[in-house]
Formats: structure tokens, C-alpha cells, sequence
């Protein structure tokens, strides 16, 4: 049942993308890029509607109130596409920092530009790197907030951490709270395959970092802040959904977490 469950919501997830694209492209162009935010956001909130119908997946967030009302950094842990998309119906008007290849693509390209996403050429070095700054601070400056994922890419549950250095060079060039998020999509929604497991779990939004900290520091409890509430959900998340095949990562930190009193 899994492996049919998991077909048919790969499938009806991809069809329910392109259906609503074409559907909503004469309105999103029309509206106001803010009032355009409706239609991502309706498309993530069905994506969830048919992960908990299709799958029998739900989730449940912890600790909104610990979201600023604008300006910040946002900071989740990254397992999965399921990260991409799923808490924008929570925030106000996000933008990305995305190669910018992906502005190339139709439609979902021209998309993403009436967003004001800021499109980085990886290869660039020098003044374009300087553009990508001050459109991000242009973009900052108007309230918006900026989803950055720490670790770069996407990382098992339960593999070790290895944050990058760039959230910190972020963190002290724009001078704002950054806002660290846990949660284990990856158990349900794995990287790299189509198989999609029923269950439910907890994504958990931390206090934020307040702005100021010396960038070091910054990513030290940056790391501290958000393993360790990762630690806890996978723990909480595999007990409570004890018929989940767990990646050789999540096997071995729950084994160390056991080592040390803590599983």
C-alpha cells in the first residue's frame, strides 16, 4: 500500500502544480506582487491536504509565536522538498537567494521574478556577489524575510551537522534576527525517493537570534539551538511512529543519543 500510496501522490502532486499554475497564471500576473503570495501559498496548503489524504501524513507546528512580524532570517533544517514549500502559508513575504538558472525556466521562472527573488550566479565572484548583497538588503529593507537554509542542501535525519559559514556572513552584513527551525520531513518524505511514508511529526520554530553576536558566536548557537531541538523531535518522532524504516543517519544518532542517557 506504501508503494501505491506513494505513486499516486507523486503524481497527483506534480499534476495539482501544473493545474493550478495554469489556472492561477492570469490572476497571480494581475495581482499585486504581495497579493500574488495567495496563490504559492494555496498551492502549499493543497499539497498538504493530499499528503495527509493520499499518505497519511500530518504535522503540527510548535512555537509560531516565536516568528518575528517582518524583517528576519528564517533558518530551517533541510531534508526534503517537502521544506521548500510547506511553511509559507506561515510567513508574510518570503524571498530565496536561488541560482539563478532557475528564473530561466517558463512559467515557474516568471513566477519566481514577480516574487523579487534575488538570483545568484554560482560561478560569479566580485561584483555580482556585491549585486546579490544589496538587492537582499533592498529586500530586507521593505520587511520582507529571507529563507536560508543553514546546511546548503539537503541532509538526512540524523546526519551529522555541517552548517555553512555563509548564514553567519548573512547574519552580520544584515543585521537581523535569524530564526532557526527543527523538524524531520526526511523520515516521511525522504531525499532522492519516491517512497513516502504515513505518520506524523512536529516542526518546531525556535526563539530567535537576536542580531549583534559576533558571527562566530552567531553560528555556534546556531548549531547548538537547532541540533539540539533536532535531537529531541527525532527522538519524539521515531517513538512515536515506530513503524517508520529509518536511514542509516537516524539509526546512528539515536544510537549515540542512547549512549548518552538521552534516547
Amino acid at each position: 500500500m506504501i508503494v501505491l500510496r506513494s505513486v499516486l501522490f507523486n503524481l497527483v502532486f506534480y499534476v495539482n502544480l501544473i493545474l493550478q499554475m495554469i489556472v492561477f497564471t492570469p490572476a497571480y500576473f494581475l495581482m499585486s506582487r504581495k497579493k500574488a503570495w495567495f496563490v504559492p501559498k494555496n498551492w502549499a496548503r493543497s499539497n498538504h491536504w493530499l499528503f495527509k489524504k493520499i499518505v497519511g501524513t500530518t504535522f503540527e507546528i510548535e512555537g509560531l509565536e516565536n516568528i518575528p512580524k517582518s524583517g528576519y532570517i528564517f533558518a530551517p533544517k533541510h531534508q526534503s522538498f517537502w521544506d521548500v514549500y510547506a511553511l509559507l502559508p506561515w510567513l508574510n513575504d518570503p524571498f530565496f537567494i536561488l541560482k539563478r538558472e532557475l528564473t530561466w525556466i517558463p512559467l515557474f521562472g516568471w513566477y519566481v521574478r514577480k516574487q523579487r527573488m534575488v538570483p545568484v550566479n554560482r560561478a560569479a565572484r566580485g561584483r555580482a556577489m556585491t549585486e546579490v548583497m544589496d538587492r537582499t538588503k533592498q529586500e530586507m529593507a521593505s520587511g520582507r524575510e529571507l529563507i536560508i537554509y543553514p546546511e546548503g542542501t539537503r541532509r538526512p535525519p540524523g546526519a551529522p551537522p555541517h552548517y555553512k559559514y555563509g548564514i553567519a556572513r548573512l547574519y552580520r552584513d544584515l543585521n537581523v534576527p535569524v530564526v532557526p527551525v527543527a523538524m524531520h520531513p526526511g523520515l516521511f518524505w525522504p531525499r532522492r525517493k519516491f517512497l513516502r511514508f504515513p505518520g506524523h511529526f512536529k516542526v518546531r520554530v525556535l526563539p530567535p537570534i537576536e542580531a549583534g553576536l559576533d558571527p562566530d558566536e552567531f553560528l555556534a548557537r546556531l548549531i547548538e539551538v537547532t541540533e539540539t531541538a533536532s535531537d529531541e523531535l527525532l527522538i519524539e518522532t521515531v517513538r512515536n511512529n515506530p513503524h517508520l524504516p529509518l536511514p542509516p543517519t537516524a539509526k546512528q544518532r539515536l544510537a549515540e543519543l542512547k549512549a548518552m542517557g538521552r534516547g
